[in-house]
């Protein structure tokens, strides 16, 4: 069930969409504007679960190109919507945007609740009033801020809800989050996943600002992309309102099962991508890097003339990184190697919930021991006892050792990279626990 959100700019939709949520997922800002996209945020009320969809701002007299996108996903989003939610601003008073947008919604079949916000006192409660005259039945005066009438609001949206039917719940979902700079084409990437412009896509770098959920079906998988905010490095983050987008990309990896980094070629792997892919795995995410562009790269800015040679590229990302990424290639605009990185996404994905035997294990274990002895510390070396995956997603193995006080860095990375090795497991955060079991002596 979804629940369109629309309005003209600056009305308080995203507020009000956090504050009907219980969340902070929307973007809010004095700045006009600030939402482009369409958001879906997760709700329930009364035991009814559906998703507020998140619009721009729709103004019909701005000729801005982006403007023009932004009305386009706000009726993508009510075509998608079983109710809509007409958001207007009861301080400001009616203003010919909203009769206009009323004017569409009068014309389409989608149910409409008109809500009057910025009511945020009883005594402001006749403001809601002149918005009889839009046509859309009565108003419901609501406060984004204060929380007043927000019940009401919703008790109205599921009434009007249609009957749900009973849906099983499917925990194989792949949570699939695109991070990157801004303008490496991270939306038109999502775009070519989804087979659709679902996103808006612009020259200008941070026309994303959200982080969108958009739910995906890829041979029968189901898989959700978190489309993101591109990422500055923090001397760069001028804006609050950028600030807050960086912020939620973070998250976004935070709840995500894979990251894929977006770089763009006509770059390389940049410094800033690699710190993003440090943050990604630091959230415990699995992660590939993807050459964007890669079919119009001529060379970076170092050496114009140049091409970016890829197996360099990817031997310093074995050596900078310590998960080990895939580094891969593809051309949102041609279409060239997307499936090849959705392909990798899902099986990084299943790597993260990948089961090793314990049999098997311990022969990795005594494997390892043969190739490389184990530390010795004061004339007592390290024995590696027994071993067993104890956890998933991502992949938590355990390791019971004589003393924990040998175990040394150096051949604890040294296990960690033969097991990626052994298990495929590049790219994916792997946690190994050295648990000590005194040896026992000789019994009586």
């Amino acid at each position: 069930m979804k629940v369109a959100i629309v309005g003209y700019p600056n009305v308080g939709k995203s507020s009000l969409v956090n504050r009907l949520s219980g969340s902070r997922q929307a973007v809010v800002h004095e700045t006009s504007g600030v939402t482009r996209d369409r958001n879906e945020v997760a709700t329930e009320w009364n035991g009814r679960r559906f998703d507020l969809i998140d619009t721009g701002g729709v103004d019909f007299e701005d000729l801005d190109p982006l403007s023009g996108s932004i009305r386009e996903q706000a009726r993508a989003a009510l075509a998608d919507a079983e109710v809509a939610v007409l958001v207007v601003d009861a301080q400001a008073g009616v203003r010919p945007g909203d009769e206009e947008i009323a004017d569409l919604l009068r014309r389409d079949r989608t149910p409409v609740v008109l809500a009057a916000n910025k009511i945020d006192s009883v005594g402001s409660l006749p403001q809601a009033a002149e918005f009889w005259s839009l046509g859309l039945g009565e108003p419901i005066a609501v406060s984004a801020a204060q929380g007043l009438g927000a019940g009401d609001l919703l008790d109205r949206i599921v009434e009007l809800l249609p009957e749900e039917e009973e849906a099983e719940e499917d925990e194989d979902v792949v949570r699939l989050a695109v991070i990157g700079r801004p303008n490496v084409g991270k939306s038109s990437l999502v775009n070519r996943f989804l087979g659709d412009q679902r996103v808006i896509v612009s020259d200008v770098a941070g026309t994303t600002r959200d982080a969108i959920d958009l739910p995906l079906e890829v041979e029968g998988r189901k898989v959700v992309l978190i489309d993101t905010a591109g990422m500055r490095r923090q001397s760069k983050v001028q804006e609050s309102v950028e600030y807050y987008t960086a912020l939620r990309s973070q998250r976004a990896a935070e709840r995500a099962d894979v990251a894929l980094v977006i770089c763009d070629a006509t770059d390389g792997i940049t410094a800033q991508d690699l710190r993003i892919a440090e943050l990604a795995m630091g959230a415990k995410c699995a992660t590939a890097l993807v050459l964007n562009k890669w079919d119009t790269q001529k060379g970076t800015a170092e050496d114009p003339g140049g091409e970016i040679d890829l197996e360099h590229e990817r031997a310093r990302v074995a050596q900078k990184l310590r998960l080990r990424p895939r580094v891969l290639t593809a051309s949102a605009q041609s279409g060239r190697g997307v499936q090849r990185v959705m392909t990798e996404a899902l099986a990084l994905g299943d790597r993260m919930h990948q089961r090793v035997p314990t049999p098997d294990f311990n022969r990795f274990l005594s494997e390892v021991v043969q190739i490389r002895q184990p530390p010795a510390k004061q004339g007592h070396r390290l024995k590696l006892i027994y071993g067993a995956q104890i956890g998933t997603a991502p992949p938590r193995f355990a390791i019971q050792v004589n003393s924990r006080n040998r175990v040394t860095r150096d051949y604890a990375y040294f296990i960690e990279n033969r097991l990626r090795a052994r298990y495929g497991f590049d790219g994916v955060p792997v946690i190994i626990d050295f648990t000590e079991r005194k040896e026992r002596r000789g019994a009586r």
